[in-house]
């Protein structure tokens, strides 16, 4: 069915102007000052936003880690994160165990058949690099549309690569004009500090983050950067937390190399005390790398501002307090890594940024949607609001206060990060390819909706955009 949006504030990542827009088998075909269609449903946006449905470049969903799997898998983390105002997520596709890289691929795929409620992704995580894989590599980025590919610089023990593997890993990237996407932490380093905690009894939530300091993510950044540059790779630099990152980033980008880095919401908001809590509370916030000391978030901020850094992932990859984040009670290094942040994303940028003045609404837009759109090859298909995108769309009310709450949050956890926290602005309706999986604020979608899409590599993006 047709659908007219009509009466709201449209907002993209170098616009907000008031107009209509007109829906029509998944696309948007028209934006003008009025539309009227006489067999089109109309939706009444009258005093919100309507802007370009979120992209989240960096969820876990059903993953394994730390001997368990996280608690929200691909029908409980896209429902999430449709009311949280996003409709595509990139889901890192692990490797690791598995003889070839196309069973890695279709398992993940079965994991998301029958259950995503919106458009989704995957990112190709490597651990090392036989014969056999290298030779593959090539072909099923190709068949699967896969533009990005994930090399880990700690976790030892699960998918720590050493660095002549990330030097492969950027000398492949480049032949296949491929993002490749580093987490950088020093992780041999990491764990002879952990062992060290350990040996002299120290074994609460704080010493996750005393024995990852900031330091071993600077140093691990400047390493990925220099080496993606020798092999003339194109770097994104997941999760950054430090101004030690940061300030490896913009010396890099400086130099003309070619960094991009995302930083996330805990990062800006939440910082190293949280995990000095009580009673073991501290262990709701153990995630990789750590919270910092708070004077580190208005680094982020302004690195943001500046286009320094450029995206914005939850790294949602959830463990309910009870029973899975308790497996690391009596050793802070059996605490699941990693907390719940699909569903919040968007309204902590939007509260916390906007709401603030840190941020204007088309910097918001740019780093929840826009940026990542073009980073993955899924620019202008997805993350903008124009004619002929996909009329993926969140009506956005920037008058409401809300409270955060795990009573009322719809992640399959048992606690909430910012629990309590009121924040300003609250998603409404969304819609993926003209479908609503939100309305007014409640889930009418249908499992197995989500597509899968398969992207364009970065360059091949840039030529079409030119051309446009």
């Amino acid at each position: 069915m047709k659908k007219v949006i009509k009466g709201g504030k449209i907002a993209t990542a170098t616009d907000v102007f008031e107009a209509d827009i007109l829906i029509e088998e998944g696309v948007i075909t028209q934006i003008a000052k009025s539309i009227d269609v006489a067999d089109a449903e109309v939706i009444d946006a009258t005093g919100k936003y309507v802007m370009p449905g979120g992209i989240d470049p960096h969820t876990h969903l059903d993953m394994p880690f730390n001997n368990t799997v996280t608690d929200d898998d691909w029908e409980s983390g896209t429902i999430a994160a449709a009311f949280g105002g996003t409709t595509t997520i990139l889901d890192f596709c692990l490797s690791a165990g598995e003889t070839k890289l196309a069973d890695a691929v279709a398992k993940w795929h079965e994991k998301a058949k029958d259950k995503a409620v919106i458009d989704y992704g995957f990112h190709l995580m490597i651990t090392d690099f036989t014969p056999e894989t290298e030779k593959e590599l090539p072909t099923i980025l190709k068949q699967e549309g896969i533009t990005s590919i994930k090399v880990f610089m700690a976790y030892a023990r699960e998918f720590q690569s050493s660095d002549r593997t990330l030097f492969k890993a950027f000398k492949i990237g480049k032949e296949t004009d491929t993002v490749v996407m580093v987490h950088c932490e020093n992780g041999s380093v990491i764990d002879e500090l952990v062992e060290e905690a350990l040996a002299n009894g120290n074994t609460e939530p704080i010493y996750h983050a005393l024995t990852r300091p900031a330091a071993v993510e600077g140093e691990a950044t400047k390493r990925a950067i220099e080496l993606a540059n020798i092999a003339g790779a194109k770097l994104y630099v997941v999760h950054v937390t430090c101004k030690e990152a940061v300030d490896e980033i913009i010396r890099a980008r400086e130099k003309g190399y070619d960094v991009l880095g995302e930083t996330c919401p805990p990062y800006l908001t939440l910082d190293q005390s949280m995990l000095a809590q009580p009673d073991f509370e501290g262990a709701k916030y153990v995630w990789s790398p750590p919270l910092r000391p708070a004077y580190h978030q208005e680094v982020l901020w302004n690195a943001l501002k500046a286009k320094q850094l450029q995206t914005i992932g939850s790294d949602q990859c959830s463990f309910s307090f009870n029973g899975k984040k308790q497996l690391g009670i009596n050793d802070f290094s059996k605490i699941p890594n990693g907390g719940p942040f699909i569903e919040d994303r968007f309204g902590i940028l939007y509260s916390e940024g906007v709401a603030k003045g840190r941020i204007t609404v088309n910097e918001f837009v740019d780093m929840i949607s826009t940026s990542a759109a073009k980073t993955f090859g899924l620019f202008p298909k997805k993350g903008t609001i124009a004619v002929g995108s996909d009329a993926d769309v969140v009506l956005f009310d920037p008058d409401v206060k809300r409270v955060i709450s795990a009573e009322t949050h719809h992640m399959n956890v048992d606690y909430n990060p910012y629990e309590g926290w009121e924040v300003a602005g609250e998603v409404q309706t969304v819609l993926v390819r003209g479908e609503y999986v939100v309305k007014e604020k409640k889930f009418v979608g249908t499992l197995g909706s989500g597509q899968y899409i398969k992207r364009k590599p970065n360059s091949k993006l840039t030529e079409q955009l030119a051309l446009n």
